[in-house]
């Protein structure tokens, strides 16, 4: 038997909620429901970070707690979880570790967003206590937390001072009562909220997942919702039908082998970063820039490929890498390149009631080269207008093997075969034949305009993409030529 009602953990005591709309976000449920009016709604869409609130749930054997957008998550997602709001840090009067220090280095001046502020610094203190606390780590936890009055000195300046030590706040203390609560909340049914013309269900096996989309093929599946939340608030759309993949056992696997990295469909972008880094540095940090915390903690790899947005960062990275899919449906199962996937925009070669299952992403080998770079308008929790990646195969200083992937510049993500066929035997040490590569990007592409960039800026960036990437493998070095090192640079001088 399915449950029929989810249930979280809320100040210290289980939650049982159940008959919701399948639509119904968190910050919907926790203004209108529980009148917690502290969570607040700005964009709507995940961007300003004024609904932030922490989701706790057992990590290795603790509670770690995550800062999501309440906005664009469902209410149904928190199944499993502790829910944490800005309202239940104050303990009476006393005020929690860091709204002390917001309060002492007059972190707030008209408040709005300081709530969603509070929440992402809790889930900071919260962090592993043994982590590097530093001033750009700060800044990446804050870059989803919009500001437009304070300034950000005094709120960075707040966390440093709170957030240096382990934690110790009421949390902490209940941390091993809340690890019983939630361990006694968890199960292994599936669970289904409604009727056959509208529920919220989250299977909690792959067999019942398959089961329940090959009998409603046209049931919307979310991961972590960071697109449909989107397609509910801004679009209005009439999602009836919504089956969350977030209980599914085994979708959250990662498997670490020596050729390749395996990435279950749910594993969000916070959980897969350490596997993707340890195959490049650049991927790395292109995951540092995917969106915000609050974005890569709820935002699944497998959510990313399966949108299938032609601006996607993930996917030209890991076309690049060669990566394939493994899609499921029903008790079938198969493999595909990951390139052949994108058909057309938003059209991707999966079938009625089928789902994606996992990305596998082949390691670099020794003679192999990679690069991968993100161009926004802003540098953090930006959407790219060119995202380019560059996989080179190396006999020395002579490529023998190019693929090379662009973002932002087609309806798909797109491999540049005329560029990769032109630096076949392009000497490293030889600029000068490079030209007919870079020009060979005009015959691979030819961009649209629109608000984030032209087509005649999309062009001319992909063609000095190739170039940079060519020098970069050229000379080891990317330093040089990075924003992020200017940044590193700035921040080891303060």
């Amino acid at each position: 038997m399915a449950r029929d009602a989810i249930r979280f953990w809320r100040n210290g005591q289980p939650i049982e909620v159940s008959g919701f709309h399948p639509r119904t976000t968190l910050l919907d449920y926790l203004r209108l429901q529980e009148r917690r009016v502290g969570t607040k709604e700005g964009c709507a869409e995940g961007d300003c970070g004024a609904c932030t609130v922490a989701l706790g749930r057992i990590r290795d054997g603790r509670v770690q707690y995550e800062p999501i957008n309440a906005c664009i998550l469902l209410l149904g997602q928190v199944d499993g979880a502790e829910v944490v709001t800005v309202e239940d840090l104050a303990q009476g009067s006393d005020l929690h570790p860091v709204q002390s220090a917001m309060v002492a280095h007059h972190g707030s001046q008209c408040g709005f967003c300081t709530p969603g502020i509070v929440m992402s610094l809790f889930t900071l203190y919260h962090q592993d206590a043994e982590r590097r606390l530093s001033r750009e780590h700060v800044n990446d936890v804050l870059a989803g937390n919009l500001c437009r009055c304070t300034g950000y000195r005094p709120i960075v300046d707040a966390a440093l001072e709170a957030c240096a030590g382990a934690p110790q706040d009421t949390f902490a203390q209940a941390s091993e009562t809340t690890i019983r609560g939630l361990t006694e909340l968890a199960d292994e049914q599936d669970l289904f909220i409604g009727n056959e013309a509208r529920f919220f269900a989250a299977p909690a096996s792959e067999a019942s997942l398959a089961t329940l989309y090959a009998q409603h093929p046209d049931a919307t599946l979310v991961a972590g919702c960071t697109d449909v939340g989107l397609w509910i608030t801004k679009g209005m759309a009439e999602l009836d039908r919504m089956i969350w993949l977030g209980r599914v056992a085994g979708l959250d696997r990662i498997e670490d082998g020596t050729d390749a990295l395996t990435i279950g469909a749910t594993v969000t972008h916070a959980q897969a970063y350490a596997g993707l880094q340890n195959i490049d540095p650049d991927l790395g940090e292109l995951m540092r820039r995917f969106g915000s915390a609050q974005v890569r903690a709820s935002g699944t790899v497998g959510g990313n490929i399966a949108n299938g947005s032609p601006i996607g960062d993930l996917a030209p990275a890991l076309i690049a890498l060669d990566a394939t899919l493994e899609l499921r449906r029903g008790e079938s199962t198969r493999n595909i390149p990951l390139e052949d996937f994108f058909i057309a925009y938003r059209k991707q070669d999966r079938l009625p009631g089928e789902f994606v299952r996992s990305i596998k992403v082949p390691k670099l080998k020794g003679h192999e080269a990679f690069r991968a770079y993100k161009v926004s308008k802003r540098f953090d929790e930006d959407i790219s207008a060119v995202m380019g990646a560059f996989r080179f195969a190396l006999d020395g200083r002579k490529i023998v093997q190019a693929r090379i992937a662009f973002g932002g510049m087609a309806g798909i993500p797109k491999r540049a075969s005329e560029t990769e066929a032109a630096l076949i035997g392009v000497s490293l040490d030889e600029p000068a034949s490079w030209g007919d590569a870079m020009a060979a990007v005009a015959r691979d592409y030819q961009p649209l305009d629109d608000h984030r960039a032209s087509a005649a800026y999309r062009a001319t960036v992909a063609r000095n993409l190739v170039f940079k990437a060519l020098s970069e493998t050229a000379s080891g070095a990317t330093r040089p030529t990075r924003i992020v090192g200017q940044r590193e640079t700035l921040a080891a001088a303060e």
